[in-house]
Order: structure tokens, then sequence, then C-alpha cells
């Protein structure tokens, strides 16, 4: 087994299904330390999604740069352009190829961290999905087995939301509210969680 993208596929149409309860508790956890607009660009980067998944390329690494495109067409929030940024890193790292082998699934990954980290900025422990991003590459590195890769992607998720929550964020506008954002979780990294349980 390996990531193709028929995987990509059913990856949308499973957090599709789903995205507007997400949407909804994002929204109101961005609110907190943010505009507001998580959610929203949640939500309408997977119904884009969703509607040109059909259309996407066999070529694993062009279908991420379609991806990519499709998020860009309805999102201008920072979150994203950087999930853009990531999936065409991603897809750039993947091109010419019909199949990832899970255990590889680590390689473009890295590709799609260190784009995240150029674009936006952000370095390890500032409290933000990079810091997820950097648990989940660690934790699935050599997991051949999809469902083992979700369920160790999941855990490293977790257990850093919980290493971060007494932490301030130190970048984008929850900066602003550093001392009020400890306690509470980074909506990044609980957006992500979010759609690893869609999986």
């Amino acid at each position: 087994m390996a990531l193709t993208t028929e995987t990509l596929k059913l990856a949308i149409e499973k957090i599709h299904s789903k995205i507007t309860p997400i949407g909804d508790e994002m929204n109101a956890l961005d609110g907190k330390l943010g505009d507001g607009d998580l959610g929203v660009t949640l939500v309408n980067g997977f119904n884009n999604l969703n509607g040109i998944k059909d259309d996407l390329p066999e070529d694993t690494g062009m279908a991420l740069f379609a991806m990519a495109k499709s998020v860009t067409a309805v999102s201008g929030s920072s979150f994203g352009t950087l999930l853009a940024t990531a999936l065409m890193a991603a897809g750039k790292n993947a091109k010419g190829q019909r199949a990832i082998a899970w255990s590889d699934i680590g390689t473009p990954l890295r590709a799609a961290q260190d784009a995240m980290t150029a674009r936006g900025g952000a370095n390890l422990g500032d409290k933000t999905m990079l810091d997820v991003m950097d648990a989940i590459i660690a934790a699935v590195t050599d997991i051949d087995d999809p469902d083992r890769l979700r369920t160790a992607a999941i855990k490293a998720t977790i257990q850093t939301v919980e290493e971060f929550r007494n932490k301030p964020n130190k970048i984008g506008r929850a900066r602003v509210y550093a001392d009020k954002s400890i306690g509470m979780d980074d909506p990044g990294m609980m957006a992500l969680l979010r759609l690893l349980e869609c999986l």
C-alpha cells in the first residue's frame, strides 16, 4: 500500500464529510487568539478540493500541485497560504511518482514543513503547527502500515498540543495575546489534529 492519487481522493472525501462542524470549532478557537477565520478557511478549502478531486492527475506530485491551487483559489488567510505552500512543496518532492511508500511519507512531509517555515517565518518552539509537523514526521518515519501511521501521527499531535498548552504563542496574531494564549491550544495545531482524526 502507498500514498497515491486515489488515497488523496479518499482523504478529501473523508475530511469533507466532517468539515462543517470542524469549521465551527476552529472559528471559535481562532476567535479567541486570532481573527476567527480558520474554520472558514478549512470549510472553503475542502469544499473546493471536493469539487476537483475526481479530476486530479494520477501523478501524485501533480495531484498535490492541483490541490495547492485549489486551496489558493478560495483562501487568502495565513493558514490557507501555509496549507497551499505545504501541498506545493510536497508535490514538488513527489513529482513524477504515482505512489509514495508509507514508510517514505516523512520525506514529502519534511519538504512541506521546510517550505512552511520559510514562508511563515515561524520556528520550532513558537507554538504553531510546525511543532506538530515535526512531531508527526519523527513519529511516522519508517512506518509502512497506514493504520499504524495514522495512530502514531494522532498520538504525536496530541502529545505536542499538550506539551505546548501552557506555553505562549510567539508568532502570528496570537503573539499579541501571548499571556492570554497560555493555557490555550493553538488553533493551527488543533486543525491538524481534527483533519487527522477524519482519516
